[in-house]
């Protein structure tokens, strides 16, 4: 039985500041670094062995120093970055602060941008758009790795892993957009001999 461990990136310069980040290429804030270490501690006796990131260094950092601190995996465990699993894009609202774009567009309107599953951001992605690049990545890249045999930690963002648990829990779009994924929390799957994922706790 091979474990899929999903976890979004410790808390981002600009999630700290309130603005949509999108794919703007910021840092960690401090707790954003402690967050991810937290999680290194958590998962530091589980084998990890394989690595996918997104191509923004918030989530590759994230990964580097939860993998810095797994005790149970060998020294070069492969990392693969691809930009199929970079957060939304954001479009028009990157780098704005939300409750200032609520103010401007009406909190109802933002809530649509940030919520819905099929309304997209002005010149940005929805939910649904994010998934057309980041199920077929899931099923292409990392279901083959788990199907090996190989325990899989994927490093990402909010929206491309609620897209991706979305797919795996069978989760409709109606609720989906409800489905809140804190920042450096690990979430656990475990993929058995018949192909099934399930949820699993730690």
């Amino acid at each position: 039985m091979a474990r899929l461990i999903l976890i979004r990136h410790g808390q981002s310069v600009w999630n700290a500041t309130n603005r949509f980040t999108g794919w703007t290429d910021v840092e960690l804030s401090e707790k954003g670094v402690i967050e991810a270490e937290e999680a290194g501690r958590q998962l530091s006796g589980i084998r990890i062995d394989v690595v996918h990131t997104s191509d923004l260094m918030r989530a590759q950092r994230t990964a580097e120093i939860v993998m810095q601190q797994n005790e149970s995996s060998g020294e070069d465990v492969p990392t693969h970055y691809d930009w199929r699993l970079n957060e939304r894009h954001y479009g028009a609202l990157q780098g704005l602060n939300k409750a200032e774009t609520a103010e401007k567009h009406g909190t109802e309107q933002v809530h649509i941008w940030r919520r819905s599953f099929d309304v997209p951001p002005p010149e940005g992605e929805s939910l649904e758009m994010t998934a057309e690049r980041t199920i077929p990545y899931f099923t292409e890249e990392i279901l083959p790795d788990l199907e090996s045999g190989k325990n899989v930690l994927v490093s990402a963002h909010g929206n491309s892993l609620r897209s991706i648990v979305m797919h795996l829990e069978g989760i409709s779009p109606e609720d989906i957009v409800s489905l809140e994924i804190p920042t450096g929390s690990p979430m656990f799957y475990n993929h058995d001999e018949n192909g099934t994922i399930r949820v699993d706790s730690f």
